[in-house]
C-alpha cells in the first residue's frame, strides 16, 4: 500500500472529527477546515490508488 493512501485516509478521518467538532460547537470555519481536510484526503488516497495501480501493472 502506497504512503499516500495511509496519509490520505489519516486526513479522512481527521477532517471528519474536525468537522464534526465544528457542527457540534457551531463553529464554521473548524467545519470548513475539516470538509477541506477530508477533500485533500480523498485525493491524496486517490493518487495513492494510482500509485499502486501503475506498480501492480509493472510486477506483470
Amino acid at each position: 500500500m502506497d504512503k499516500d493512501r495511509i496519509a490520505g485516509s489519516a486526513n479522512q478521518a481527521k477532517g471528519t472529527i474536525k468537522e464534526a467538532a465544528g457542527k457540534m460547537t457551531g463553529d464554521v470555519k473548524l467545519e470548513a477546515e475539516g470538509k477541506a481536510d477530508k477533500a485533500a484526503g480523498k485525493v491524496q488516497n486517490a493518487v495513492g490508488g494510482v500509485k499502486d495501480a501503475a506498480r501492480d501493472a509493472s510486477k506483470h
